[in-house]
């Protein structure tokens, strides 16, 4: 038997009953017309940000970066609930302008951006973050076709990374940002050049639970973007801090103390109030601030014993929840935290395997679990879905199809 990870806080049962909003599984799944579905929690989004206001230094700005999840109606709570908004690609920036961001609140990241999409963002007004002096170039060009001082600011490739991070951004050769050694003279010359300024933006890494790693890796930021700015002779307006705050996905992780962030972070801010006068600063979170409040709810349309092994087969899987298959980046494969919605709160009886409808074996949301006895007809929830869930993963992988998705 292998464990789960840990059910977020904020889900209830009702009858016994998985609730999500105050509202059971089946009456949301009968809602939207079947499953395979993602539910979104309004409530647990504002408790989430509400949580992370009174744990940040209070002048801290907070970003969010829409790739985590970039459905409409999640945009839409996050437009009323967060600073700025995060950006990678043209396709993005018409979504979140469609929900409601003006434009000065978007910062626009990521290489490989086009020639159309820096000038889409030019004209708008949008923050470039950019990746290469290459990139910078085509911007300052943008500028001039449509007679607008773009905004720009510099993404770091920084010398350092961000310890125990799922994915590092930083700390050697990287496709995002321009390596630390060539900020300061790219920045001098987009200035003298007459770009619209707008500062640093120092992303080390993602999906970290160790608070103290977090506090050192803003430590080196706040120290690097202090040497850039005295190296560019120009006061920096704007400092993004990036991210990499993690949640709890697997057995044995444990949620990020974010009041100890929020206090070193404080301190780190008063240390550096001479050198980076006047700057404004900025966290830019994604997964932290909606992956748990999301849950993928799939039917089980099969139960089948092979060789002594029980297998629940759902109507859902891997194109809707790559992630929690194990095949978006991860090493050794670890169980989400699943239950099963119909008797949520029935101890586990059975040990299964929680398997996908598509033909491979790489569809897998849950090995070796112990789980309540089900029914054909049933409906399993996997956890941690509010990031990198639909978007994230192939749903036309074998003509599946996309999941539905709702905000309760």
């Amino acid at each position: 038997m292998k464990p789960h990870g840990p059910i977020p806080a904020g889900y209830t049962a009702i009858d016994g009953e998985l609730a999500v909003g105050g509202r059971k599984a089946s009456a949301l799944v009968k809602e939207a017309g079947g499953t395979p579905l993602f539910v979104y929690s309004r409530s647990l989004l504002e408790q989430r940000m509400a949580d992370l206001r009174a744990a940040m230094p209070p002048a801290l700005k907070i970003h969010y970066a829409m790739k985590a999840n970039p459905h409409p109606a999640v945009l839409e709570v996050m437009a009323d609930l967060v600073d700025g908004l995060d950006v990678a690609s043209g396709g993005e920036l018409a979504m979140a302008r469609a929900a409601g961001f003006l434009p000065r609140e978007i910062s626009f990241a990521g290489p490989g951006k086009r020639d159309a999409e820096l000038l889409a963002a030019v004209k708008a007004g949008v923050t470039l973050n950019l990746e290469s002096a290459a990139e910078a170039r085509r911007a300052l060009e943008a500028g001039l076709a449509c007679g607008t001082a773009p905004r720009l600011a510099i993404r770091v490739n920084p010398e350092f990374e961000l310890r125990g991070s799922g994915m590092k951004m930083g700390g050697g050769a990287k496709p995002f940002g321009v390596d630390e050694d060539q900020v300061a003279s790219l920045a001098r010359t987009i200035i003298a050049e007459g770009c619209d300024w707008r500062g640093l933006h120092i992303y080390a890494g993602s999906q970290a639970l160790d608070a103290a790693a977090i506090s050192d890796a803003q430590g080196n930021a706040l120290a690097t973007a202090a040497r850039l700015t005295a190296e560019i002779c120009t006061p920096l307006p704007h400092l993004n801090l990036g991210g990499g705050y993690g949640i709890p996905y697997f057995d044995k992780d444990k949620p990020l103390d974010i009041a100890a962030v929020g206090a070193r972070l404080q301190d780190l801010l008063d240390d550096h109030r001479n050198d980076l006068q006047g700057t404004e600063f900025a966290i830019e979170l994604g997964r932290y601030l909606v992956g748990g409040a999301g849950v993928y709810l799939t039917r089980i349309v099969d139960i089948k014993t092979s060789k002594g092994v029980t297998f629940w087969v759902t109507d859902g899987g891997m194109h809707h929840q790559l992630a929690a298959s194990g095949n978006f980046g991860a090493v050794v494969r670890r169980n989400y935290p699943v239950a099963l919605a119909s008797r949520f709160d029935a101890p586990g009886e059975v040990e299964v395997n929680v398997v996908g409808c598509l033909c491979t074996p790489l569809d897998r949301l849950a090995d070796d679990v112990l789980l309540p006895q089900a029914q054909v007809g049933d409906v399993v929830a996997v956890f941690c879905a509010g990031a990198y869930g639909a978007s994230a993963s192939p749903a036309q992988f074998l003509g599946q199809g996309p999941a539905r998705e709702m905000l309760v």
